[in-house]
């Protein structure tokens, strides 16, 4: 029964679209007629408001860290299962008919609550990566793809497997994108 309660919380929390809830409010739109039509925080800096795609990039992360922080300190042993379920909830939202984010900023959020280290990783690979292309989604997916190749190569971590199945998820959410990027079609997003 515990295993059904932390897998159905952390899947709620996740499903939180927050990319949703503040362009409806606070710009009276559907983000999901903006752009790529996708509630992340990448999309929501297509609206124009960069405090609103910001505050996205923030709340995604915060959806992830909660569940995930409260697991880490009382129930351990199911941490990679809820880390799981908020990004699933993420990925696929109960409330916008499971269409929701690619799940990179709630990635971004699971990391630096499993380990800190791999989040500042993360972030530094995909700055990199963002200022050599100016695509959002080359850089997600490639600092995705360092975690797991982090872990295998440079440590002992026996768990790098669920890092392999995070970026295996981020390359399925990604692949439009990926088809875009090899068309030379993909669009380079402005993040300041």
């Amino acid at each position: 029964m515990e295993i059904i309660i932390i897998i159905f919380i952390s899947y709620l929390m996740g499903s939180i679209p927050f990319g949703f809830i503040l362009t409806k409010f606070f710009l009276k739109k559907d983000i999901r007629d903006v752009g790529s039509g996708n509630i992340g925080a990448t999309n929501a800096l297509r609206t124009g408001n960069k405090i609103i795609g910001y505050s996205t990039l923030l709340f995604d992360i915060i959806k992830a860290i909660i569940p995930v922080l409260v697991i880490k300190f009382y129930n351990n042993e199911y941490i990679f299962l809820s880390s799981l379920s908020v990004f699933i909830g993420h990925v696929f939202p109960v409330w916008l008919k499971f269409k929701g984010g690619k799940g990179v900023a709630t990635y971004l959020g699971i990391l630096f609550c499993l380990n800190y280290i791999l989040g500042i990783i993360f972030i530094i690979i995909w700055l990199f990566i963002y200022l050599i292309s100016k695509y959002s989604s080359l850089s997600s997916l490639i600092s995705s793809l360092s975690i797991p190749v982090y872990l295998f190569f440079l440590t002992n971590e026996s768990n790098y497997y669920f890092y392999i199945i995070m970026f295996i998820l981020i390359f399925y959410t990604h692949r439009e994108n990926i088809k875009r990027l090899k068309n030379n079609t993909e669009s380079k997003t402005k993040i300041y």
